[in-house]
């Protein structure tokens, strides 16, 4: 992830805070580092998604204005609250989509090297987030790794650092997270 000003740490706390534009000032440089995130998203949707990363991100940003009372730890924390909240908009889009056609042309995304490797088939979106809320019913920690290394895009070390766990059990967890969610998905 490129921003890594310390400057975008206070601004989350000012905005966590109450200040409106600490938000104004937050958001043009984190703006890339989202779109990106967003561009990685909408390459793993089937063909002919009507979301355009832009729109993604705009989505995501009028939910993020919601969770202006939030208590931002850091900018890992932050990545990792966008994250989640670009997973709800991809997955409400699909339902909404699925629900039009009545079950057909499923949005399909691939989860990256936890099943392509293993099958190369890819996996439907609403059947990737269920199995993601079960494993999280189960085991909050694999969940928020799950989400955090695939939709938040955070390394080994982020996702640690964001947890406040080692590096060793982020490794574990994530190991033991995939293998689980391709037998689910499988």
């Amino acid at each position: 992830m490129e921003p890594k000003s310390p400057h975008i740490t206070q601004l989350l706390i000012e905005w966590g805070e109450g200040d409106a534009t600490a938000f104004e000032e937050l958001m043009p440089l984190v703006y890339s580092e989202l779109r990106r995130l967003a561009a990685g998203y909408m390459r793993r949707q089937k063909a002919g998604h009507s979301l355009q990363p832009t729109e993604l991100v705009n989505e995501a940003y009028l939910r993020l204005i919601d969770s202006s009372r939030v208590k931002w730890q850091n900018r890992n924390h932050f990545f990792a609250i966008s994250a989640q909240l670009m997973r709800r908009v991809l997955v409400d889009s699909a339902r909404r989509r699925n629900s039009n056609k009545r079950g057909g042309g499923q949005c399909r995304i691939t989860l990256n090297d936890a099943t392509e490797a293993a099958s190369g088939q890819p996996l439907d979106l609403e059947a990737l987030d269920e199995a993601l809320n079960k494993l999280g019913r189960l085991n909050e920690r694999q969940g928020k790794i799950v989400e955090l290394r695939y939709f938040g895009g955070l390394s080994e070390e982020q996702t640690a650092e964001a947890l406040n766990v080692s590096i060793r059990t982020v490794r574990r967890d994530w190991s033991f997270a995939r293998a689980w969610l391709y037998r689910q998905l499988s």
